[in-house]
């Protein structure tokens, strides 16, 4: 009965130290991430307004860009909802015809890039085969 209880207490102790092992090791792989990895919040590009603006501004859509163009827009056509109805729909075919476009592109840029992948593929099979 001693002996079962001191193989448990032995047991349950390495157990314990290769936990605090895993502890430690855990700890220190996570410090010298943190100390080793360069991290920027983005405060201090101070070019990153204008960007994001300048990807707002380039389309050339009629329809509301910002919160506060919605909001406008709402507040000019408030008192007919008839007015804003078609408004609403002509905005959303518009942005379903520029979201159509730019999946037609990304579709054909990815079919593209897949071809070309299967094509060198065929070659390095082509070279390993024929000798």
């Amino acid at each position: 009965m001693i002996n079962l209880i001191s193989r448990t207490i032995g047991h349950i102790s390495s157990l314990l130290k290769e936990l605090q092992v895993k502890s430690f090791l855990a700890v220190v792989l996570v410090g010298f991430l943190v100390l080793t990895t360069n991290v920027s919040d983005g405060q201090n590009d101070k070019g990153l307004k204008e960007r994001v603006r300048e990807q707002v501004e380039q389309n050339d859509a009629q329809r509301p860009k910002t919160v506060g163009d919605w909001f406008k827009d709402a507040r000019e056509t408030e008192n007919s909802p008839g007015e804003r109805l078609q408004k609403i729909g002509q905005q959303s075919g518009e942005a379903l015809k520029e979201f159509g476009s730019g999946y037609v592109k990304g579709a054909q840029e990815t079919a593209s890039d897949v071809g070309d992948s299967a094509a060198d593929t065929a070659k390095d099979i082509s070279k390993k085969v024929i000798p």
